[in-house]
Formats: structure tokens, C-alpha cells, sequence
């Protein structure tokens, strides 16, 4: 007969790791210090994209994840979604929000990278900090299930933060996990994460914005128009939607303008071999950057906007430079350009 294994009610049970997704913000951080006070070892994943969320961001989705975690004593491995991210933003399967934000795909995306680093590390489970009822669109429990489900994460993925009004998970199932110490937080009062944060001595954390440029009107208006007009897209091109002033002179071709020195140095640093750079010379003037065709009636229509926004936008005309496109400094040709009228502007302009 085959004897069934004893187990000794005084030997402590395996400890569990968990892969946490980490924006820096206070639920990600509560749902990592709630497995923590459970002596569960955490690996966070911070991820970036090329639409918003930088480390240097102060929203809850980009602040720098490395003071908490030194301070709690986990890990954070950053992560980028490169191309993969942009795939979805042009070709979202399950759509977008109010602009060009595609939560669910980018929720199922995240999700499952982490599924794929917890089965590579031989980790439990994935924790994330959401909350159910804070967010409308992406966190309502029919949400919360499909995500789940398409990120092949059903069952393994915990929500500690909500966990008490949701079935429970396999590693809560398995002992892995005290559900007793998880909490029940609903909708989008903050007061019971407030609490919590006291609880654990958590005092600097970023206010809940989303930090997302997709969520973001005007530039959710410039990537839709460089999409409608682009075959292929490079991340300069989706760095470049970041800065300036955009304007549609064609289905072809477009200009992008600085507003400053800052924004002048950027646009020089996105600039591509097949770009042609002007620039106003004798007087002050910002860069401009003439993206495709660049025939005559487009480099005329590009000199007399950028010499709307030159020192001399008041003169008759104003003389532009325009370089050539091997990225060298000898000038291609100049352009007396008279500066566009603002009624004009209108129509061109991407805002």
C-alpha cells in the first residue's frame, strides 16, 4: 500500500514570488507591500512605452519605481514594449477609449509579458494594484476577468488590493498566499489606500494621472493623422508627436516646428537622413523639420509657416535656409518666404 506523505504542521510553508506590475504608484506599491508583510518575494516589472510613462514623469503610471523598492527591499527589472506596443496602438483588438488609448490591449499585453518572465524565473503567480470600480472603462470585474483569460493568467494573477471581492486565486488556493490579509477596496475613493500608506510609512507617491500620451487629445490628433498618412512608422516619428507645432501641408508631407530652444534641440535629435531642416538664419527663429515630399510647393509652404514664427514674422518676407537631407550642414537653397497669416494656419495645423 501506498502511504500518502505526512507533513509536519510545524515545518513553515515554501515562500512564495510573485511578479508584480510596478508603475511607482500607490496601488501598485500597496498590493507589492501587502505580499511583502507576508515574507513573499517580489520581482517587479516597470514597463515603458513610446507614449508617455518615462521615469522622469511625476503621473502614477511613470514615476521612478527604484526609491520604493529600495526602500521595501524588492527587485525592479524595466521593461520596454517596443514595437510590440505599437502593433496594438495601430490595430487594437478590443478598441480604444475616448482618444487613442487602447487599455484592454495594453492591460493584456503587460499581463502577458509578465506571465511569460514568472514562467521563465519559475515564479507563482503575477500581483498587480488595481482596484475594481476605480477605473469605468478597464476595471470593472468583467474587465478584470478577460484580461485575465487572454493573458493566459486566469487563476494566477492576484489583485491584493480588491482580492476579498474576487474569487479566489490558486495561490491563495494553495496556502501560497493569506487571503485573510489582502483587502476588499472598491470604487475611486483613495481613503482606505490613504490608510494604508500610513500603515506602511509610504509618504511620497504621484497622484493617480494616468501619464499617458494616448489619453491626451492633442496628441492623440497627431499620432491619428501621422497613422493616416504613414505606411510605416518609425519611434522617431512617434518621438517627434511629442514636441513642436504640426502642421498637415499634404497627404504627403508635413512640418514640425519648435517652440523653444529645448524642443529646437529635440527636433534636431529625432531628425532622420531623409528629413529637410529649416531654419531662418539672420534672425530668431525655431527649427523646422519638413517630414516626405518636399517638392517646391511643399518647401514653400513649409519656409512661410516656420516664418510665422521667427523674430521677423512682421517683415514682408523673411529669408529661409533649407538644408539638405544627408544630415550635412551645406545648405540645399534659400526661400523668401512672407510669413503665414494666422487665418491660414488653421487649416493646416494638427491640434
Amino acid at each position: 500500500m501506498n502511504q500518502q506523505p505526512q507533513t509536519d504542521s510545524n515545518t513553515p510553508k515554501r515562500k512564495a514570488h510573485a511578479i508584480a506590475l510596478f508603475s511607482g504608484g500607490l496601488d501598485s506599491a500597496l498590493a507589492i507591500l501587502l505580499l511583502l508583510r507576508q515574507n513573499i518575494e517580489v520581482t517587479a516589472l516597470t514597463f515603458m512605452t513610446h507614449f508617455g510613462c518615462d521615469l522622469q514623469d511625476r503621473s502614477s503610471c511613470g514615476s521612478n519605481p527604484f526609491p520604493t523598492a529600495e526602500r521595501f527591499g524588492f527587485r525592479v527589472k524595466l521593461m520596454h514594449l517596443g514595437q510590440k506596443f505599437v502593433d496594438i496602438v495601430k490595430n487594437p483588438k478590443y478598441g480604444r477609449g475616448k482618444h487613442m488609448n487602447v487599455c484592454t490591449d495594453c492591460r493584456i499585453l503587460m499581463l502577458s509579458e509578465a506571465r511569460e518572465f514568472m514562467e521563465m524565473t519559475g515564479a507563482d503567480f503575477v500581483v498587480t494594484g488595481e482596484v475594481v470600480g476605480q477605473r469605468p472603462m478597464s476595471q470593472v470585474k468583467d474587465k478584470l476577468n478577460l484580461t485575465a483569460k487572454e493573458s493566459g493568467l486566469r487563476g494566477r494573477l492576484l489583485r491584493p488590493l480588491s482580492a476579498k471581492l474576487l474569487k479566489p486565486t490558486q495561490p491563495e488556493l494553495d496556502g501560497l498566499v493569506d487571503r485573510d490579509q489582502l483587502e476588499g477596496i472598491s470604487g475611486r475613493s483613495r481613503k482606505r489606500q490613504i490608510e494604508l500608506a500610513a500603515q506602511f510609512g509610504l509618504q511620497d507617491f504621484p497622484s493617480p494621472a494616468s501619464g499617458c500620451l494616448l489619453t491626451d487629445e492633442g496628441y492623440s490628433n497627431r499620432l491619428r493623422d501621422l497613422l493616416a498618412h504613414s505606411e510605416s512608422v518609425s519611434f522617431n516619428d512617434l518621438n517627434l508627436l511629442r514636441v513642436g507645432r504640426h502642421f498637415r501641408l499634404d497627404p504627403a508631407s508635413k512640418i514640425v516646428i519648435g517652440r523653444n530652444e529645448h524642443e529646437n534641440n529635440l527636433i534636431d535629435s529625432y531628425r532622420e537622413p531623409h528629413h529637410h531642416r529649416l531654419e531662418a538664419l539672420d534672425v530668431g527663429s525655431p527649427v523646422g523639420l519638413l517630414i516626405g515630399r518636399a517638392n517646391k510647393d511643399t518647401l514653400n509652404k513649409a519656409a512661410m509657416i516656420l516664418a510665422r514664427y521667427t523674430s521677423a514674422r512682421h517683415e514682408p518676407s523673411v529669408e529661409v535656409t533649407v538644408f539638405k537631407p544627408d544630415m550635412e550642414a551645406q545648405p540645399l537653397t534659400t526661400i523668401q518666404a512672407p510669413p503665414a497669416r494666422d487665418e491660414d494656419l488653421q487649416y493646416v495645423i494638427i491640434r
